[in-house]
């Protein structure tokens, strides 16, 4: 019998803060915190790695059902991804790796067997998950949705800093294209489009901090009863 412990999800482009607000808001309440994105970024490199066509659907989902992976969270927070026992918790996060994983994420096949392992993580005392159809199709019972958004522009913008950040050499041109060819893509795919869920809330986070995001939404669970549980 899946858990009924009480979930609130964060949908919503790349580039909106989806993951750094969700991470907070986990430890503020002290949930288990989903990272769905890396799931199929965590499948777009197991792909790699075995060299499968990323047309292939079959081969893509035999690649989904089998993933080796763990997460491993250390005393400071700080988590680790396996993949087959290699920490890829940077390379995951490339943009190669990004842009394949929405190919990968296109596929009917593939997002099933995703879809017990993202739904297992719901355990008490509550789970923030955050992705792109965690509100529309994966919790679809979750007492609080919130669908992020902001232009290409500032996502982009933000990027190229986290990219440079990293040490990673990047074109805003270049990264603007690859987001709004993303964005293209998974708001027209035909299975689980990016969308608001019809009673999402819908905060614009292009002109708000991090801090100013995290309070809109912990005053929504707020409001629901959610914080506390």
């Amino acid at each position: 019998m899946l858990s009924k412990a009480p979930v609130i999800t964060l949908d919503g482009p790349g580039g909106v803060g989806k993951g750094t607000v969700s991470g907070l808001l986990a430890k503020h309440l002290g949930w288990h915190y989903l990272d769905s994105g890396a799931l199929y970024r965590l499948g777009a490199l197991a792909a790699m790695n075995h060299g499968v066509d990323f047309d292939n659907e079959s081969a893509l989902a035999v690649i989904a059902e089998h993933l080796d992976i763990r997460f491993r969270q250390d005393a400071n927070d700080k988590i680790t991804i396996l993949l087959e026992g290699d920490d890829v918790t940077r390379q995951i996060r490339t943009e190669e790796v990004g842009s394949n994983a929405s190919r990968v994420a296109s596929f009917s096949r593939v997002r099933d067997a995703l879809l017990r392992r993202q739904r297992a993580f719901r355990t008490e005392p509550g789970l923030v998950a955050d992705g792109r159809d965690m509100g529309t199709v994966v919790f679809t019972d979750a007492p609080l949705k919130v669908f992020l958004t902001a232009t290409s522009e500032e996502r982009a913008r933000r990027r190229v800093s986290q990219l440079e950040r990293g040490g990673e050499p990047v074109d805003y041109q270049q990264v603007l294209s690859d987001i709004n060819l993303r964005d293209d893509r998974d708001r027209n795919r035909a299975v689980a489009p990016l969308k608001p869920a019809e009673n999402a809330v819908l905060i614009d986070t292009t002109e708000l901090s991090i801090e100013a995001v995290l309070d809109q939404v912990l005053q929504q669970a707020s409001d629901r009863g959610l914080v506390g549980h």
